[in-house]
């Protein structure tokens, strides 16, 4: 593992299989989703598709796509090949919402972390879990020395849950939010414990926004588009 973690880009676009879709027969909802698969697989280095619903009711998958941003062009080319790859399906699928980032070395750490989520590792834990995040205005104003303190409480307690990583995009300038955070985890009530920890931080006076918050589970991409082939 490299000492710094080095810029990538992480895509993760919802979307709702639509009313026309369940129209299909068996045989033409599958050659759909191997249609899409293979475009998606096409336009990026990694691409993972989760199953959210039922667990959330207003969004049926999760695509998650990972490019190595090695040139300034290839976030623009990304964009271009995941629309070349959705297009032909927006009849069928419906997006309703896109989080999206970069990765980049943490200005709190000097190493990489170990909890560090790798999106290119091709092992995946049972769920993930993201949402969009924004810090107060009185955040930014601080001095380095007031806010590093207040991430060293916040580095402590993410320590005392090791099994629970984590994937931190920086979205300054792109869309609404500062960052997007990602988790990957086995178990859903530890992380609700560790939330739960987090929650009476100093740090968390300074939080403006994290919601909505999702979550979404694993399956290979293929399988996971299986669940819906069912008339």
């Amino acid at each position: 593992m490299p000492e710094q973690t080095p810029i990538t880009l992480n895509h993760f676009s919802f979307f709702n299989f639509s009313s026309s879709y369940y129209e299909l027969s068996i045989e033409q909802r599958q050659k759909i989703h191997q249609e899409l698969l293979s475009g998606l697989q096409a336009a990026s280095d990694c691409v993972e598709i989760y199953q959210i619903y039922p667990v959330q009711a207003n969004t049926d998958i999760l695509i998650w796509s990972a490019d190595r941003s090695t040139e300034k062009s290839d976030p623009a080319q990304f964009f271009t090949r995941f629309a070349q790859a959705t297009n032909p399906f927006r009849k069928y699928l419906t997006s309703s919402q896109a989080l999206w980032g970069f990765t980049k070395p943490s200005q709190y750490t000097k190493t990489r972390s170990t909890q560090e989520l790798d999106p290119f590792s091709g092992q995946r834990k049972p769920y993930l879990v993201i949402y969009p995040f924004a810090k107060t205005v009185d955040w930014y104003l601080m001095s380095r020395e007031a806010r590093q303190g207040m991430m060293n409480e916040h580095i402590r307690i993410g320590k005392e849950f090791p099994e629970i990583t984590q994937l931190l995009l920086y979205s300054f300038g792109f869309q609404d939010q500062e960052f997007v955070v990602v988790y990957e985890l086995d178990n859903l009530t530890q992380f609700s414990d560790l939330v739960y920890a987090l929650r009476d931080t100093e740090a968390r006076r300074y939080t403006l926004r994290d919601t909505p918050n999702y979550t979404a589970l694993y399956h290979p991409a293929a399988e996971t588009l299986a669940l819906w082939e069912q008339p």
